[in-house]
């Protein structure tokens, strides 16, 4: 095609088997396998943070109230997403810049040095409460580097899916993430078990609490290594050259965080109010719960954690049918049902939990898993579509980071601060229940992206077969838009 001109006007055209990608299965399956392992270790370290809290209060806050040193080890996780927006807006254009080969490795290896650092961190034993400075610091590299991963992983995997099946192969990237955390609490049970049987009851407050993020070391080498042997994707590379014939303002143009803002404004709103409602529910189940049980129903920690590890694996197993059968009823559908769920499922759960029974703790998991199952298995694929090829990383690190920084991540602190403050058990609750009814909105303004190409991008198929269906029935089919896709001639005014 003849380079374009500022008196060159690009024509769109209909759409050609030769337009089409099909996609190449080894190099799908590579991608998702050097995506997930890397979303496995971020929710890994999440994990044993987590299920560590109160370790972690009684060695980083000693001298301190035990109620107030807990708020200060949950804001721990507070400091991390205050600086995760940060991370994703400058390593998300940043991937739609270089690539996001190239960005998802830098970020997983910050991710592993950090994570092995904490556990090699002084104690408020040893240099007293200035031990909480490097544990901030090193949990700030933490959300730096995460504000890059989720929102580089979901592009990566939605650029290499076909379009029916977009939302079950991208499904597993929570589904691996929530593998990680339980095999964070999985550690640190065994790591419990293990160390308090061979030196007393103490072990883990003497120093087995480091074992686990120790673990980081190995278990990021194996992350980095499958990184450095991901391909880039076919719509990253295509979109590269497309940008350089294309004019200013149009759909393929590559835009910062202001143009983003400035140009796909109700998209962020949107994937902003959807990553509230998801996170919120994700992160009191999987990094708050253990606390609220060892503090509040009087379960120990050990117990905390091998209650959690089968009720996340279940939700592991669960998430890419669900995304499954989001490919088939569409994406607006089954966040109904999540909405639904929550709304009359999250009261009951902390209800039944304040019995102090084994069976009781299982089954109010199981309900807070329900609606967290269905707003996971959507994420990685409803946010990218949001946003074009040339702008997809970049508004994603925006969006995704901001929402699930202020009121994701923040979920375990302020469910305890509105606890302690009002007194009810049913804070967590009301918290979630709160951002699942602004989804709502969210959910009616949303277009459905099930089985539609991504914006910016052709469309991409399983064979060449599907390739000539779609162009045989494009005039049929409104799903085949062809004004969103990068075909065109360029035509002389």
């Amino acid at each position: 095609m003849k380079k374009s001109t500022l008196d060159d006007e690009p024509v769109g055209r209909r759409l050609e088997v030769e337009d089409c990608v099909v996609v190449d299965k080894k190099k799908m399956r590579r991608a998702q396998i050097g995506a997930g392992v890397g979303n496995f270790m971020e929710w890994y370290d999440f994990g044993i943070y987590g299920y560590l809290a109160v370790t972690i209060t009684a060695v980083f806050t000693h001298g301190m109230d035990e109620s107030v040193g807990l708020l200060v080890t949950l804001a721990g996780f507070a400091v991390s997403f205050i600086v995760r927006p940060l991370g994703g807006v400058i390593l998300g254009p940043l991937g739609d810049k270089i690539g996001r080969q190239k960005i998802l490795f830098l970020t997983i290896s910050m991710m592993a040095v950090a994570t092995a650092l904490i556990g090699l961190l002084p104690t408020s034993h040893t240099i007293g409460l200035w031990a909480l400075i490097p544990l901030y610091l090193l949990k700030m590299v933490q959300g730096f580097s995460t504000g890059g991963e989720f929102s580089g992983v979901a592009t990566y995997v939605s650029e290499f899916s076909p379009d029916k099946k977009r939302g079950w192969s991208t499904s597993f990237l929570n589904s691996q993430s929530m593998l990680g955390f339980a095999a964070g609490a999985g550690t640190v049970a065994v790591t419990n078990a293990v160390a308090t049987s061979i030196w007393g009851e103490n072990a883990m407050l003497d120093g087995a609490w480091r074992i686990p993020f120790l673990i980081a070391i190995p278990l990021g080498a194996v992350v980095i290594w499958f990184r450095l042997r991901t391909p880039e994707t076919p719509a990253f590379s295509g979109d590269q050259s497309l940008a350089r014939r294309l004019p200013k303002g149009s759909l393929f143009q590559r835009y910062g965080i202001l143009g983003i803002l400035k140009n796909y404004w109700p998209a962020v709103l949107i994937g902003c109010s959807l990553t509230a409602a998801d996170s919120s529910i994700a992160y009191i189940l999987t990094s708050y719960m253990p606390t609220y049980l060892e503090t509040e129903v009087g379960i120990s920690n050990l117990g905390a954690a091998v209650a959690t590890v089968p009720v996340l694996v279940a939700v592991a197993i669960a998430i890419p049918f669900v995304g499954r059968l989001s490919d088939r009823i569409g994406r607006r559908a089954v966040y109904g049902i999540a909405v639904a769920s929550a709304l009359l499922l999250m009261v009951p759960a902390f209800t039944v939990v304040q019995i102090g029974t084994e069976w009781s703790v299982y089954l109010a998991m199981f309900m807070i898993a329900i609606p967290a199952t269905c707003f996971l298995a959507l994420t990685a694929s409803v946010l990218p579509a949001l946003f074009p090829t040339a702008s997809r990383y970049g508004g994603m690190g925006l969006t995704h980071n901001v929402a699930l920084s202020a009121f994701g991540g923040t979920a375990p602190f302020f469910s305890q601060f509105i606890m302690q403050l009002t007194g009810s058990p049913y804070s967590p609750a009301f918290y979630a229940m709160f951002f699942s009814l602004l989804a709502i909105v969210a959910i009616f303004c949303m277009k459905e992206s099930a089985g539609r190409p991504l914006l910016g991008s052709v469309p991409v198929v399983e064979t060449r077969d599907e390739a000539q269906e779609l162009v045989d029935r494009q005039d049929a089919d409104d799903r085949v838009d062809t004004t969103t896709m990068p075909i065109f001639t360029v035509r002389r005014r």
